[in-house]
């Protein structure tokens, strides 16, 4: 069973097809727990996202905010593995139908086995992975593997990136591109960085890939900004805090279908 990048692709263009951004919503495997993180993918797919990337909890998860460093700590000390990542995928999708793919750090990639890694996602269904802290200068290996698998390999550039960093990024990745819309870590912001637009142009320059912006989006307004010059807008500690907040399961899940809701109508109106 071959990976379902072909899928992701086909999602993203029906996206631009109907003249909008795609909604792309994160979410952390194993939070609150294993099976109420598969519910929450769910809800935010049936409130109106695309795409879902489900991070893999790591114990230093430098990138990302408070926010997200919560709930990775909720979903590690409740037991969460790479095995319960990769059937929240598979759930996820089988679902749904839609595309999945996992956000991780190297690290737990590399000690799991890349092959076995890459072989075990692309049979759960998963789109690909998107590996932020992978330098592309040392990535043949698990390109070698997604390819044969499948499996788009998503990597981040940043406002930072030059312009010639940004071609050999865009070069050999696949999937989408994702944008860093500022430096620092993951977070709901109040605003839209001003950098985010520039990085998106300058990326574009050297791709025909699509180009999502992440970090800061919390609200339609914002995804609709977003919208306005990216091909996708990527939302997690928006979703993650809106759990965190909720008193129950239940009404967690709730807040999620209805903040995608509310995000997929900013996609689609625009700035």
């Amino acid at each position: 069973m071959s990976g379902n990048v072909r899928l992701l692709d086909e999602t993203l263009a029906a996206a631009k097809a109907e003249g909008r951004a795609a909604l792309i919503a994160y979410l952390p495997a194993g939070f609150p727990t294993v099976d109420g993180g598969i519910e929450a993918a769910r809800a935010v797919i049936e409130g109106g996202a695309d795409i879902v990337e489900i991070g893999l909890p790591h114990s230093d998860p430098v990138l990302d905010g408070p926010v997200i460093q919560t709930a990775d700590d909720i979903a590690l000390r409740g037991g969460v593995r790479i095995a319960d990542v990769l059937r929240t995928v598979k759930e996820a999708h089988e679902a749904t139908g839609r595309p999945i793919l996992v956000m991780t750090y190297w690290n737990p990639v590399d000690r799991y086995g890349v092959e076995r890694f890459a072989a075990e996602l692309a049979e759960a269904g998963g789109a690909g992975c998107i590996l932020p802290d992978l330098p592309v200068q040392e990535s043949a290996q698990w390109r070698e593997h997604a390819d044969k698998h499948g499996l788009a390999t998503v990597f981040v550039v940043a406002p930072s990136s030059e312009d010639a960093r940004l071609a050999e990024i865009t070069e050999v990745g696949s999937g989408f591109v994702y944008a860093a819309s500022l430096m620092g870590v993951t977070g709901t912001r109040t605003s839209v960085s001003s950098q985010a637009e520039d990085l998106v142009r300058r990326t574009r320059a050297t791709t025909g890939t699509p180009v999502c912006v992440g970090l800061g989006v919390s609200d339609a307004v914002q995804a609709a900004e977003v919208a306005r010059f990216a091909d996708g807008v990527i939302v997690g500690s928006a979703f993650v805090k809106r759990m965190l907040d909720a008193p129950d399961a239940a009404t967690g899940l709730e807040e999620v279908r209805a903040l995608a809701a509310d995000l997929a109508k900013g996609v689609r109106s625009r700035a």
